[in-house]
């Protein structure tokens, strides 16, 4: 197998965990390279079933690598729990490694998050609340804590004599919130140290080495129309999703990277705030919800869904750089007449025709799908193995998808299970 990245292809939550799973057995090292605890990614094998935020999914196979990147924030509090959880499930986590580098979102960081979300008025994004965008708001202005700081009393000390004095004077001013003592900070950094202990890996520029001739996985979390920069902006995350990110976050540079896998449902859902051209608020989407049992692992807030949008993965394909496509949940559709695929956008206001995803999304609300039907294939899938074996309307569904986005798919999931999979060949 390649050196392959695994990014989501639409708005997140398309079943990356599942096939970033199925290519680990195959991989030696596997890395997530951005994104935190925001992300949650469901792993459904023999019957079991596993939940993961940050932890890189391949964990579940022995003898792996898995390695948190420079790219991630941690947020130590739900780290622990997620380790925790696992753990509790059997799962051998002596493979887990964090970079030193990776940055830590410190209890500040979540209080301006839902302080933010809660007073946005018309401008609220829909975030988890996580701390995720202040802390990589605080890496961007240079005064976030990293793991390597934990371990330097001198360091942080430092750090912190910079930090404080500013963070406290906008907590007050700005949000409100009490400020934090040196000593609060000091005291969580102490339990924080004890935590990742097992896990630093402060030689990982040796471990790259040692695996840079061997099979790597780069996985990453939220999805393309997520990215900071190439998403729908502002209602975006705070990192870099698409398949480029890696060459920043892993601590891998771009020549290590040979092919990207975009993963992507049969239709389209999305969680919080922002634009969605093709989104169903009738029976059919709520069909389609229930099916497909659309609900947030992180948050358990439901999915807005809709038919699949080949505008939006046509756009994914180019700035994501995917070589190949996992198409995910087609199985959703086994009982449908007939399938919808958006082909391209019209402006109601002027009728102008978009085939190229416009990325100026206060011009969205004004857009309407222009759709493709196609029937439905009206029996079940689950148990199909080969993809000789797909009913032909099922066939002709993904050779159309293949058309309208200019990318192959190469995977097709076909159920929750790991054994649920079709692969192509070429």
């Amino acid at each position: 197998m390649k050196n392959t990245v695994v990014i989501g292809a639409q708005w997140g939550d398309e079943g990356k965990a599942k096939i970033t799973d199925l290519l680990a057995e195959q991989s030696d090292l596997i890395i997530r390279y951005q994104g935190g605890c925001n992300a949650g990614h469901t792993v459904v094998t023999h019957g079991e079933t596993y939940k993961f935020h940050l932890i890189p999914s391949g964990i579940l196979y022995e003898g792996k690598i898995c390695f948190i990147g420079a790219g991630t924030v941690i947020h130590p509090e739900s780290f622990e729990k997620e380790i925790t959880v696992l753990k509790g499930q059997g799962v051998n986590l002596k493979g887990l490694k964090i970079s030193p580098l990776a940055s830590i979102t410190l209890p500040y960081h979540i209080e301006m998050d839902g302080w933010s979300e809660n007073n946005a008025g018309k401008g609220k994004i829909g975030t988890t609340k996580r701390g995720i965008g202040p802390t990589y708001s605080d890496k961007a202005a240079r005064t976030v804590l990293k793991i390597q700081d934990l371990y330097s009393f001198e360091a942080l000390n430092e750090k912190l004599d910079m930090i404080l004095p500013l963070k406290n004077k906008t907590l007050e001013k700005a949000y409100g919130i009490e400020p934090y003592t040196k000593d609060c900070i000091i005291s969580l950094c102490e339990k924080y140290a004890e935590l990742f202990k097992p896990y630093v890996c402060f030689e990982w520029q040796d471990m790259l080495r040692r695996y840079s001739d061997k099979t790597i996985l780069f996985e990453g979390a939220q999805g393309v129309m997520l990215d900071i920069d190439y998403g729908t902006y502002p209602f975006v995350t705070s990192s870099n999703p698409i398949g480029g990110g890696a060459a920043t976050g892993s601590g891998y540079g771009p020549c290590m990277i040979h092919e990207v896998v975009g993963v992507s449902k049969a239709y389209v859902t999305r969680v919080g705030e922002g634009p969605f051209v093709t989104e169903l608020t009738d029976d059919t989407g709520k069909k389609i919800q229930e099916i497909g049992h659309e609900y947030g692992v992180t948050t358990g807030r439901p999915r807005r869904c809709g038919w699949f949008d080949s505008v939006i993965m046509k756009y994914a394909v180019l700035v994501g750089g995917i070589t190949k496509v996992a198409l995910t949940k087609i199985d959703v559709f086994d009982t449908f007449d007939e399938i919808k695929i958006c082909v391209a956008y019209k402006d109601c206001r002027n009728d102008k025709v978009y085939t190229t995803y416009p990325t100026d999304v206060f011009i969205h609300k004004y857009l309407e799908p222009v759709y493709e039907t196609m029937p439905g294939w009206k029996t079940s899938l689950s148990d199909i193995r080969k993809y000789e074996d797909l009913p032909e309307n099922t066939k002709k569904f993904i050779s159309k998808v293949e058309d309208l986005i200019g990318a192959p798919i190469g995977i097709v999931s076909v159920g929750p299970d790991r054994e649920q999979t079709i692969t192509r060949e070429g």
